[in-house]
């Protein structure tokens, strides 16, 4: 058994442990207890003229504990909040024994350990609404103790839970700490639901599809691999869902959506991380236009659903949620930021361009390659308050339509806000001959050495040879989307467990 070198408070907690067994009571007994309401709701709604609140059953974390004498003070948190609780131990305990109070309160009980109490609310004489309990039950022993953020008189933080790699590796400690962690999650669970909510009130279906693929496709990207033991073949996690969401459209269903878990084999910063959740929906009849009128007015329900408003701080800057947003095609919007229009030079000649801009090139890219870089290397900065960039190169995008007016552009937008991608949408490519040919350039572009091209996947340009009615799909970063609405600046923020290297064992 391996050795666990422990502090002289995690052994005094282990002898608490020990003491309370001692008493006869169970440490981590296994009986329900029946809460009855949370903090924030008697915080919010207790009325001294109602007098309600006068039967009630909470339970929470001991936060902190104030002995004095037969009397103390204690603050419990629970899913909701803090609240105050006060004990006197004579009515705690009315009999002879004063056992509970005197030893596993005042002595055994530490800050972490789980308690509920019983008892009626009022107001002390300073005002604080608290519960006056007649009653307490041990209900987890916390044999470590916790980091106590406090915050003194004048504002300032002691002893703050403030080390970046320790709040992700112990997000659990981050969430009982740190205010105002638990609320982005909070957050980021009615984002997702008002996005279901407002699909599903539009008749959309939501569906599942393969996490485990043989081939990955849908978009360009590198793949984790796997072995199935079984059927002795390599599978691959999922990079997109888009393939298996559009045979479902072949299929005969009208519109479909996912929120998919992602898996892309790539660096890890700021606003990447391997693992990620994306949603993407598909829908018969439509193309981007009508899907560009469509994701402005699902982001400004979103964001009234759960904000109130339209409009959200980031990072100091105001984003305005409610449409209409701004739609400036690709090659517009490159002359616009580097003064060079490049729309008609070749691949050898946007080499030269993008090196006279500084932005590094290898000879694996081939021209949609290179204008993905020009892009975000000069442009995605500017592109602040929501902007759809429409009309790609073909180069760039081969599951799109052609364009209907010019055949060397796609039918596509992306969604920037804040200098970042957020959302991704076609008029989708329904033509399985055309399809097939894009999938041989994708192969070419593999054999030069570019590992996110994409394979070809006969199996999906089969369902198209069936025939695709007319489609629009749309993709979104869900948390990316998370950290703009929660003014976080880093994806970590807005993810419960970020990748990370393992830890190191001492």
């Amino acid at each position: 058994m391996e050795h666990i070198s422990l502090t002289e408070l995690e052994i005094q907690r282990r002898k608490n442990l020990q003491a309370i067994i001692d008493m006869g009571i169970e440490p981590f007994p296994a009986e329900e207890f029946k809460v009855s309401h949370h903090a924030k709701e008697i915080l919010s709604d207790f009325s001294e003229e109602k007098n309600n609140f006068q039967d009630v059953m909470i339970a929470g974390r001991l936060m902190q504990k104030r002995i004095m004498g037969k009397a103390s003070f204690a603050e419990i948190q629970d899913s909701t909040g803090r609240i105050q609780v006060y004990l006197n131990r004579d009515e705690l305990c009315p009999g002879e024994d004063k056992s509970v109070y005197n030893d596993l309160f005042k002595k055994y009980m530490d800050i972490g350990d789980f308690v509920g109490f019983y008892g009626k609310v009022f107001k002390t004489q300073t005002g604080h609404t608290s519960l006056h309990a007649s009653a307490m039950t041990f209900l987890s022993k916390s044999i470590k103790p916790l980091p106590i953020v406090k915050t003194d008189a004048e504002g300032n933080i002691h002893d703050a839970f403030s080390d970046i790699e320790m709040r992700y590796r112990q997000r659990y400690v981050d969430l009982i700490v740190n205010k105002g962690v638990k609320e982005t999650f909070i957050a980021r669970a009615k984002i997702i639901q008002a996005m279901r909510d407002f699909f599903l009130n539009k008749g959309y279906i939501e569906v599942d599809t393969p996490v485990l693929q043989s081939i990955p496709g849908g978009a360009a990207a590198r793949p984790f691999t796997t072995h199935h033991n079984a059927l002795d073949i390599p599978l691959y996690l999922r990079i997109a869902n888009e393939l298996y969401l559009k045979r479902l459209i072949v299929g005969g269903f009208e519109g479909v959506f996912e929120f998919s878990r992602n898996f892309r084999n790539e660096g890890i910063d700021r606003t990447h991380n391997p693992e990620f959740t994306a949603m993407e929906i598909y829908i018969s009849y439509k193309d981007y236009h009508w899907m560009m009128n469509f994701t402005e007015s699902m982001l400004e329900h979103i964001v009234q659903k759960v904000y109130q408003k339209s409009e959200i701080e980031f990072d100091g800057k105001m984003i305005q949620y409610a449409g209409p947003y701004e739609r400036i095609s690709m090659y517009d919007v490159i002359k616009k930021y580097t003064g060079t229009d490049i729309s008609a030079m070749n691949e050898g000649e946007l080499k030269a361009f993008c090196k006279s801009q500084s932005v590094s090139v290898d000879d694996t890219m081939g021209r949609g390659k290179l204008i993905d870089e020009l892009f975000g290397e000069k442009c995605e900065k500017h592109l602040i308050q929501p902007t759809f960039i429409i009309d790609y190169p073909i180069e760039m995008s081969p599951l799109c339509k052609k364009h209907r007016t010019d055949p060397q552009l796609t039918e596509r937008f992306e969604l920037f806000i804040n200098g970042k991608e957020v959302a991704n949408a076609y008029s989708e490519l329904n033509d399985p001959i055309d399809q097939l040919e894009r999938f041989q350039e994708q192969l070419k572009l593999a054999e030069k050495g570019d590992d996110e091209a994409m394979m070809i996947d006969m199996d999906f340009v089969r369902s198209l040879e069936y025939g695709m009615p007319p489609t629009s799909g749309l993709g979104i970063g869900i948390d990316r989307l998370c950290m703009f609405l929660t003014n976080n600046k880093t994806i970590q923020e807005v993810l419960l467990f970020p990748q990370m290297r393992p830890e190191k064992q001492s």
